[in-house]
């Protein structure tokens, strides 16, 4: 009996890749894929090596893939003119990629998949109605501009799923009331992190390593860490937390910014108009083990976003002992227990300052096992893995009635 073929299509290249949360979801996926399934990628190339519009045998996280670049694309950490989904989507037009399963995590490349044959999913990674508002910021998304456009695409493409899974539970709500005749067919799914990257540290070691820390910066060993994490977008406001690290204004604390986009010149402006310059270090883009090991010495995490779905970066924090200050956006308020972090009042730099001064002066209200208990129900072998036990149990229920019939 042949493998059922699962082929996920996202617009990064898992060799070099970009700063996002579904990026790292992607690659969870490949890397918990059990033995039963064959895997196939459809991507972006970054180098001459992986030539484009041609399958190719590669391995990736110890498991062999096929992997189908569909274009070039070298840096997606800063948008383009022309946004990487319209390019994914236009490589994606007359070609047929279709197998027994297929993940998708943009609704517009499912243009072209309307006659493809297989089960398909969609997964929603933000709360889409906060995301279409149109107050604030109009290019955070460009369909921001455009939503009844959204919503008329939208519903040409989603009666083609056979799931959509969402891990905002306001966007489960949402599709339920707009496509209530396809119910049965939308569920909420847990995000998820890697336990084998992510993971505490013993008091004395986290001490022992913030302190080696402190003095690589030049500052003193007693010097409390603030972490901002991911792509340096409209979306995740880093120029909210730039603004509340100035209003905290509490001595022997530094602000870590890891991540890159399109935002870092007016961050760099703001950190030099508020005088932070010796407050605050930009560290670049990360990769995970680099992100690990600054998530299991600093003393918060902050998620200042408009808008989310559940931040796998959230969960990667807590699984790593550290408290978390967020905005009260997306599933992370709903997740986040009294001793596992502070859900700002209000969307304002002097909230998240409160907010982050609570949780620096009184760390034993926000014990590392507390973290580590919040975040352990979405670890991705778990999660992951059930997943594909019951993709498994469909595929063999549809092989069976087929050879049946």
């Amino acid at each position: 009996m042949h493998k059922p073929v699962l082929t996920i299509f996202y617009q990064f290249n898992p060799w070099h890749t970009t700063i996002g949360g579904i990026q790292t979801l992607v690659s969870l996926f490949i890397k918990y894929a059990p033995s039963e399934f064959a895997l196939r990628l459809v991507g972006t190339g970054n180098d001459r090596y992986q030539p484009n519009l041609k399958w190719q045998k590669a391995e990736f996280a110890a498991r062999e893939i096929d992997f189908l670049p569909l274009f070039t694309l070298k840096n997606d950490n800063v948008r383009s003119l022309i946004p990487t989904t319209v390019k994914y989507t236009n490589a994606l037009l007359g070609r047929c990629f279709a197998s027994d399963f297929m993940h998708f995590h943009r609704l517009e490349p499912t243009l072209a998949a309307l006659n493809w044959q297989g089960e398909k999913t969609l997964f929603i990674h933000n709360d889409i109605h906060t995301q279409m508002q149109s107050a604030g910021d109009k290019k955070a998304i460009l369909w921001r501009r455009f939503p009844a456009a959204y919503f008329a695409l939208e519903s040409l493409l989603v009666r083609q799923f056979s799931q959509i899974l969402s891990c905002n539970s306001d966007s489960v709500e949402l599709y339920r009331q707009r496509y209530p005749s396809m119910g049965d067919r939308i569920a909420y799914i847990k995000n998820s992190f890697d336990d084998e990257i992510f993971y505490p540290l013993s008091q004395q070691e986290r001490e022992t390593k913030k302190r080696e820390l402190a003095l690589t910066l030049g500052l003193v060993p007693e010097t409390r860490f603030i972490l901002f994490a991911g792509r340096l977008h409209p979306q995740k406001d880093p120029l909210l937390l730039i603004r509340a690290f100035a209003a905290l204004n509490e001595s022997h604390t530094h602000l870590l910014i890891a991540g890159d986009g399109e935002l870092a010149t007016n961050i760099r402006a703001e950190i030099n108009r508020l005088s932070l310059t010796q407050r605050v270090t930009m560290l670049g883009a990360m990769n995970q083990t680099e992100l690990s090991k600054l998530h299991c010495i600093c003393n918060v995490f902050v998620l200042s976003s408009a808008y989310e779905g559940l931040p796998l970066v959230v969960l990667e924090a807590l699984a790593s002992g550290t408290p978390v200050v967020t905005t009260r956006t997306g599933e992370t308020p709903k997740l986040l227990t009294t001793d596992s972090g502070v859900v700002c009042s209000q969307h304002t730099p002097e909230s998240m300052a409160d907010s982050i001064r609570h949780v620096l002066l009184h760390p034993e209200n926000y014990p590392s096992v507390s973290c580590v208990r919040t975040a352990r129900p979405y670890a991705a072998r778990t999660v992951i893995g059930d997943i594909y036990t019951e993709m498994l149990n469909r595929w063999e229920l549809r092989t069976v009635s087929a050879v049946g019939s």
